[in-house]
């Protein structure tokens, strides 16, 4: 690898971001220990580590919300700002339960990774509100994020952090957030956030552009190992936003999607799924489970299942060392974040499992999602053709860089693909120095 230039961010800092304690939780000591290895590899001092590795801002918020009932609940909400050396942050909101500031630090840490991967502007964020948007009316959703969304101002910003959707949140929160953010200064800023709804403001492609992404870089996975995605076969664990669309566009590119499961169940067919047909009997079913064009299948038995091509797209930490070694397909592309632990990881590897890591696999939808900021700021929006255009050349381009460096170098496409990251982080970190 390049030997690093010395400078005065090498030297060591006070503090100890990079070293996990007893109470870290899983998914912040993943982060910082992907990071460390990053580090390892580049050469960095100290110094320069702990600054990659700590937060830049963090703010903690309460969330009161007025029930229906006129019960009032009290709900705690994040926001990180982990990097803006390359840029504004830029990340996801999430509703879910488990939402902490351990979480929502690791998913800022690797935006700030995946956005310098793809050659994005900007630097990593994410937010979060502990709370279970199933259990509330639209209404409710809708107190919780305007709240939210006053309590971050003063960080957030179309020059300062735009969010996007993430898990429990979509296009609504987004049009939510949007006008809370605008009538607060006046008039409508449609780039404080993106994933929008098409009629303030959003961007043609950005519903699926997650999912278009992971089959991009598994269609440049499957053509450096002299295979065709036309004629092969996929399992997909998780059929959400990011794997029923992915299963879609795996059809249309000719690949047969064998089995697919969601939080009910699965379905099976050696033979390949109708997904056109599997998507009305979800939407009047709301589950994949009883297809009539399938066997049953839970996720273990998808997981072991003997094919070309491996989706996890659903939750983190489903491939981890129990389920790893029943693992067979050649590739694993990450639709998920952070589906495969650092334990699954040494044994996929050893197996001969090329992973395609969450930041590369994943990264379509920041893609879109700076498509769509850079369409709001100029206020002229382009067609899909020209979307999916750039869209693919971005994420092929991406592919490629990760792909040659893991070649030159003996490392896995994720330790490829954190050191990219990592090291347009850290130039960006020294080219700017300290101020003052």
């Amino acid at each position: 690898m390049t030997t690093r230039t010395a400078t005065s961010l090498d030297q060591p800092l006070t503090t100890t971001a990079s070293s996990p304690t007893a109470t870290t939780s899983l998914a912040w000591a993943n982060a910082l220990g992907q990071l460390s290895g990053a580090v390892e590899i580049l050469g960095y001092g100290e110094g320069l580590h702990e600054m990659l590795a700590t937060p830049r801002r963090e703010l903690n918020v309460a969330v009161p919300l007025r029930r229906d009932d006129g019960r009032v609940e009290l709900f705690h909400g994040f926001r990180v700002q982990h990097n803006i050396s390359r840029g504004p942050g830029k990340g996801g909101l999430r509703y879910h339960p488990s939402v902490d500031i351990d979480e929502v630090r690791s998913l800022a840490m690797l935006m700030t990774w995946k956005c310098a991967i793809v050659e994005l502007p900007y630097g990593g964020a994410k937010g979060g509100v502990g709370i279970n948007p199933h259990e509330y009316s639209q209404a409710e959703l809708e107190r919780v994020t305007r709240r939210y969304t006053s309590e971050i101002m003063p960080i957030i910003g179309p020059e300062n952090d735009i969010m996007a959707p993430d898990m429990g949140t979509g296009e609504q929160t987004m049009a939510w957030v949007m006008d809370t953010y605008s009538v607060s200064k006046g008039h409508t800023i449609p780039a404080v956030v993106t994933g929008k709804p098409l009629a303030v403001g959003g961007s043609l492609g950005r519903p699926t552009a997650t999912s278009r992404g992971v089959v991009h870089v598994t269609q440049s996975a499957l053509a450096e190992a002299g295979a065709e995605l036309a004629g092969s076969t996929v399992a997909i664990q998780g059929f959400g936003k990011v794997g029923s669309h992915a299963a879609a566009i795996f059809a249309e590119e000719g690949a047969h999607v064998v089995a697919v499961t969601d939080e009910f169940g699965g379905v099976h067919n050696p033979a390949g799924l109708d997904v056109a047909r599997l998507f009305e009997h979800v939407g009047a079913t709301g589950s994949v489970v009883g297809f009539d064009g399938a066997d049953p299948i839970d996720n273990t038995g998808l997981l072991a299942l003997e094919v070309d091509v491996l989706v996890p797209a659903a939750v983190d930490g489903v491939i981890n060392a129990q389920t790893a070694p029943l693992v067979r397909a050649r590739f694993v592309v990450e639709g998920a974040n952070g589906p495969t632990t650092s334990e699954a990881d040494t044994i996929l590897a050893a197996q001969g499992t090329v992973v395609v890591p969450d930041i590369l696999a994943n990264a379509g939808g920041v893609v879109v999602s700076y498509f769509e900021w850079v369409q709001a700021n100029q206020a002229y929006w382009w067609t899909l053709a020209e979307i999916e255009e750039k869209l693919a050349g971005r994420m092929r381009s991406a592919y490629a860089d990760v792909a040659g460096l893991a070649r030159r170098e003996n490392l896995t496409l994720r330790d490829a693909a954190l050191v990219i990251g990592v090291k347009r982080v850290a130039e960006a970190h020294q080219i700017r120095g300290l101020y003052p």
